[in-house]
């Protein structure tokens, strides 16, 4: 039996849509687990799933079938308000678009999670500083997102997923929209943080990332899990055949 701290589980979930008179299964009963100092990758090709996994991991959408636990606790049907006041206090996000909001400079943008749990401008703006000093953008701070470039807009992004001190950073596509070399950057950060000891989950369509950095990845195919293999490829999951300490 696994001893380690499980802090998510997808179980039997799916997610559908109705489209017209058809229905549309996103995601069709993935199980999936994540425990705590983990690097997971999520990982498929477009219209696999994975962008679907990502919501629900993230409690940011709700199954339409199965159950989502979140540090042992049923989130499955949680209402939306519920739902926001726990994710922002657990898990930190950066998206492929980064999201920043352009008319805020890269402190407040950083500032912005924190108002949400009732933090005081002073302690706001003391922890954006140091944060932003910690992916080395302490000298622009008081740049707007349009004037700086998109390495370091995902470093702001960076920056901010951490101001709550999540316990799980979720990363979509976080080198998605940025070059080789700046995409290696991101991904040495996030695995300095995961080090320190953050879960970190990264959605990705890129294999060789996936492989590279993370100790599990799931690979998912028309919204159902594929495998899951480990470190150096290792196969943990296939065919119903189950591998993985722990599942």
């Amino acid at each position: 039996m696994d001893k380690r701290k499980e802090l998510i589980r997808l179980r039997n979930v799916a997610k559908f849509y109705e489209m017209g008179d058809s229905v549309v299964k996103a995601l069709n009963g993935v199980n999936l687990k994540v425990f705590e100092g983990e690097f997971i990758a999520i990982m498929g090709p477009s219209g696999s799933g994975k962008s679907t996994a990502m919501n629900l991991v993230g409690s940011l959408d709700v199954p339409t079938k199965g159950t989502i636990y979140l540090d042992g606790e049923d989130i499955s049907t949680l209402e939306e308000s519920d739902l926001a006041q726990i994710r922002g206090k657990k898990i930190g996000f950066i998206f492929q678009s980064f999201n920043l909001i352009a008319n805020l400079t890269v402190k407040e943008n950083v500032m912005l999670p924190m108002t949400f749990q009732g933090m005081d401008i002073e302690e706001r703006a003391d922890k954006a500083e140091e944060l932003l000093k910690l992916v080395d953008l302490g000298e622009r701070m008081d740049h707007y997102p349009g004037e700086i470039s998109g390495g370091q807009m995902q470093r702001v992004a960076i920056a901010r997923s951490l101001a709550n001190d999540p316990e799980v950073i979720l990363a979509d596509e976080p080198t998605g929209n940025l070059d080789t070399k700046t995409g290696t950057i991101v991904m040495e950060f996030l695995e300095r943080m995961n080090k320190e000891g953050k879960t970190i989950i990264v959605v990705t369509h890129d294999a060789d990332l996936a492989r590279k950095y993370a100790d599990v990845v799931y690979w998912l195919l028309d919204g159902e899990l594929d495998r899951v293999t480990g470190k150096g490829g290792k196969s943990l999951f296939k065919n119903g055949k189950k591998k993985r300490k722990g599942k």
